[in-house]
């Protein structure tokens, strides 16, 4: 059990004041920058030791990953999320190694965590940050105060994509804390950001022995004709939301489970698109234009020596293609 440092109750009755006169802002709808670095506290994607997303397998196959994984540099400069009470410290691995260590943020809120400890029975947020070092274990700290910094990731998991790692005591999605507002739909304009590092101007996929990716394009079995857009993308590249919006899914086009059967659905105003063959770091909640979705699956494995690409589908199956072109050089 996590000991907290002694808080007299005279301490407890202005703390609690404090806050009731000027809670922490914005508190509910996201947190404050986490990391320096990532403004926007970019989730981890996928590399050989798993995904950071929230609900993503664990490595070793042995249930879900809990909590969400906020990019971070090693040794880059850590910030409070929120204010608080912090304890500590917090021990994850439980075996000293390198990056061994965290602190706990108690403020006012729903209950969140960075680890996989009981949630304290306190109510309010309550936050663990796990694989940081904190300048100190105890007292009160600020939303956007120095924090510590992020300790050596790479020592003990080389090649891993450095991170914080997050999660709620109640085991419930932290994701929309950690995402800035998007703004509101209507302000998006009508270009389409880039939808894959590589092709900038989303670049539609010609025709190769496996047919050909234009709007309308006969199949290659002489069933029907394709009802979206290939966007040429590189296996492994990143993908971008191409506007603002809503995502869900999983979408599955294959329903066979092979290595690019994943992807998923933007609904924005005025927009509604399934992006396919890509892997995203997330299948719910709000994603801002140009934000990271994902990304690219590995084509190749499935139709060796196509062009690899995503199928972008309008959801009522009219042509994308105006959309693509509009965006170009954006």
């Amino acid at each position: 059990m996590v000991e907290f440092s002694p808080f007299s109750s005279f301490a407890r009755e202005v703390f609690a004041k404090q806050l009731d006169a000027h809670p922490p802002q914005q508190q509910h709808k996201h947190w404050a920058q986490i990391c320096s670095g990532n403004p926007v506290n970019k989730i981890r994607g996928c590399d050989r030791y798993g995904c950071g997303y929230f609900g993503a397998d664990r490595h070793s196959h042995k249930g879900k990953h809990m909590g969400v994984d906020v990019i971070c540099a090693d040794g880059a400069t850590v910030y409070a999320p929120f204010s608080g009470q912090l304890s500590g410290p917090i021990r994850f691995f439980h075996n000293g190694n390198a990056i061994d260590d965290g602190v706990q943020i108690r403020g006012s809120g729903k209950c969140f965590f960075l680890t996989s400890l009981p949630p304290p029975s306190l109510p309010g947020y309550c936050v663990r940050l796990v694989c940081v070092h904190p300048i100190r274990y105890h007292g009160q700290i600020h939303r956007g105060q120095q924090l510590g910094r992020m300790l050596p990731m790479q020592k003990v998991f080389p090649g891993i994509i450095s991170h914080i790692h997050v999660e709620n005591c109640d085991h419930s999605d932290p994701t929309q804390q950690l995402t800035p507002d998007v703004p509101p739909f209507p302000q998006q304009g009508s270009h389409w950001a880039t939808m894959c590092s590589g092709n900038p101007t989303n670049e539609i996929r010609g025709c190769d022995r496996y047919g050909c990716g234009y709007y309308g394009a006969p199949r290659r079995n002489g069933k029907g004709k394709h009802r979206g857009v290939d966007v040429i993308c590189s296996d492994g590249a990143t993908v971008y939301a191409p506007f603002s919006g809503q995502l869900s899914g999983p979408i599955k086009i294959f329903h066979n489970g092979n290595a690019i059967d994943d992807g998923v659905q933007i609904r924005g105003s005025g927009f509604c698109v399934k992006l396919l063959c890509i892997h995203p770091i997330r299948y719910n909640g709000r994603i801002s234009k140009g934000q990271v979705l994902g990304k690219m699956l590995p084509m190749q494995r499935v139709f060796p020596g196509i062009t690899s690409h995503i199928h972008v589908e309008n959801c009522d199956h009219s042509d994308p293609t105006s959309n693509l072109e509009r965006g170009k050089g954006q």
